[in-house]
């Protein structure tokens, strides 16, 4: 009796040491994964940090174009501004120069009537 309890314990024990070996080996290759995951979990981060880093470098560089591109329609248009307050002053004094004429043709038509 005593020979086959012990018989079944070695059994036992063995089959307690494979049971561990492979909760051991299961365990190792879970942590391998767990790893590996971390490490594609980073990586996809960094290159998610990085597209959102250039987009944004982009981004400041499209508004700086865009704020150039305001200033310099603003100057365009204040200098047309000028421009068109120049042309109307010049207009007025076109208007007056040709009343001053009309007005001389007028007497001189007078004058070459008499």
């Amino acid at each position: 009796q005593l020979h086959v309890t012990m018989s079944e314990k070695n059994e036992l024990t063995k089959s307690l040491e494979m049971v561990q070996k492979e909760l051991q080996e299961k365990e190792s290759e879970m942590k391998r994964e767990i790893s590996e995951y971390k490490d594609k979990l980073l990586q996809a981060e960094k290159e998610h940090q990085d597209r959102l880093t250039e987009a944004k470098r982009k981004n400041e560089v499209e508004i700086e174009a865009c704020h150039e591109k305001i200033s310099s329609l603003e100057h365009f248009i204040s200098s047309q501004k000028l421009e068109i307050e120049h042309l109307k002053s010049n207009k007025e004094q076109l208007n007056n120069s040709l009343k001053e004429a009309n007005q001389a043709v007028g007497e001189l038509l007078k004058i070459k009537v008499r």
